[in-house]
């Protein structure tokens, strides 16, 4: 979590400096969840999801270098630079990207449980997705048709309050997301997503059902970001008084004060980890600042990997 903290933080000074160019979403305030599902899953399990992607990414795996350098658009980057920050990828992760159309992933996620299940494996996909995208059409569709097929896949809600900028009381009749799966009977709840043991405990009981071949369950985390929708967001929506209530909770804080009083760590364990984490995120600065640019002649690669695909035609 700590990890997830400081690279987003430095990420955030990087973009004032305008070495980051382009959105930028930063995850800050969120690192409970992706550690939670982390614990709680296996490496091969598929993740999904939208653009406030970089928390998640490092969580699964995607090294801090892989990640800045993506980031500064450079060539050593987990997407070859061709991302930036809405889209990192990382196959032999397992991370199968962030996503810019909001929503899309819910559908691709269920495409990546069914995949799983049409060879065979155990593997759960979990799909991530905000409050504001439990208001797109593809969610009720693949909500559906992941029941109907009784797919391998977690849906995840990270509930920040108010999706670009519009609390979820302004734009749904039904506040409490996690009952949209009543309409599916489908498995739903409502989890603490300010928690990494809330977190793990909901997601080992989805992922335990999902591997038994009982399908989909909906869980609503509820989070808070501290920062904006992105870089550019005024966040005149809520008032600072409501921030400084939520950094109270900051999931990084409460499981500092955890390790310290009831598992016996002590400070200097903790300025270990600090100073491992301040220098890995260093590195990959220093490691982005030094990689080349992408080739001109990379520009139409990875477009499309089949070369014999045979619905093109010349």
């Amino acid at each position: 979590m700590l990890l997830l903290r400081r690279f987003e933080e430095k990420a955030g000074q990087l973009y004032g400096m305008q070495k980051i160019r382009g959105f930028c979403h930063l995850y800050i305030g969120q690192e409970a969840l992706a550690a939670g599902c982390m614990t709680a899953t296996r490496p091969e399990d598929p993740f999904i999801t939208a653009y406030r992607d970089h928390g998640l990414a490092i969580a699964k795996g995607i090294s801090a270098k892989a990640c800045m350098a993506e980031l500064y658009g450079k060539a050593t980057g987990c997407s070859k630079g061709k991302g930036g920050s809405m889209h990192f990828f990382g196959l032999k992760e397992a991370f199968f990207g962030g996503h810019g159309i909001v929503g899309a992933q819910i559908g691709t996620g269920a495409g990546l449980a069914f995949a799983e299940k049409y060879k065979g494996t155990d593997n759960v996909s979990l799909t991530f997705f905000g409050d504001g995208a439990a208001r797109q059409g593809m969610l009720h569709e693949t909500f559906n048709m992941a029941m109907l097929w009784k797919l391998p896949v977690i849906f995840i809600c990270e509930n920040n309050n108010y999706a670009m900028g519009t609390s979820v009381a302004r734009t749904s009749n039904v506040v409490d997301i996690y009952k949209l799966a009543d309409a599916y009977d489908m498995p739903g709840d409502s989890v603490d997503g300010m928690s990494p043991e809330a977190v793990h405990e909901a997601v080992a009981r989805a992922v335990k059902r999902a591997r038994a071949g009982d399908g989909p369950t909906l869980l609503e985390m509820k989070t808070y970001r501290y920062k904006g929708h992105s870089m550019s967001d005024p966040q005149k929506y809520r008032t600072k008084e409501e921030v400084e209530e939520y950094k109270s909770k900051d999931p990084i804080e409460v499981t500092k004060a955890t390790l310290l009083n009831e598992f016996g760590v002590s400070e200097e364990e903790i300025d270990k980890i600090i100073e491992r984490v301040r220098l890995e995120v260093e590195e990959s600065v220093q490691f982005a600042e030094e990689s080349p640019w992408p080739d001109d002649n990379e520009l139409l690669k990875d477009v499309y990997v089949q070369e014999d695909y045979p619905f093109i035609v010349d």
